[in-house]
């Protein structure tokens, strides 16, 4: 057993230094690796909705946005008009022109017409049931009449 043990560690040592001296394989150079090109972050935000520093363009759909019906558990609903009368569309929903209606908050509806984000806004009526009052910037002082400040100059009975 002692003499099998010893060949064997022999034949290792021969094997582990023929290695040494054998010459190194040489690496063939391989095709190099395409490099993706790196996504735009500004449009990956913009798609996502994130941005919001950016101007929105005006729709050039011929439609009108007549009311809008936000709501917090669901899919909110606008109340568009075109040529043909009004119709109310859901989020998601393809419109006459093309484009997709994407958002719809309480002044204004956002469009994807082209590649890109559109903005519809609220027609306000050109005259309003209840108007709004502003206040003054600088409290004006009451107006005191002359007449009571001044005895009456005239006859006297």
């Amino acid at each position: 057993m002692p003499i099998g043990y010893a060949v064997f560690l022999v034949w290792q040592e021969w094997r582990f230094r023929e290695r040494l001296t054998s010459p190194v394989p040489i690496l063939v150079a391989t095709l190099p690796v395409p490099t993706h090109k790196p996504l735009d972050a500004t449009a990956v935000a913009t798609v996502l909705g994130l941005i919001k520093d950016t101007a929105l363009l005006a729709s050039t759909e011929p439609l009108t946005l007549q009311a809008s019906f936000v709501v917090s558990n669901g899919l909110s609903r606008a109340l568009l008009a075109d040529a043909q009368g009004s119709r109310l569309y859901q989020v998601g929903e393809r419109l006459p022109g093309g484009s997709v209606l994407r958002r719809v908050e309480t002044n204004q509806v956002m469009l994807w017409n082209k590649g890109r984000e559109e903005l519809l806004t609220l027609q306000s009526p050109a005259a309003r049931f209840l108007r709004r009052f502003e206040s003054p910037t600088e409290p004006q002082t009451p107006v005191v009449s002359a007449r009571y400040l001044r005895p009456f100059s005239g006859p006297s009975e």
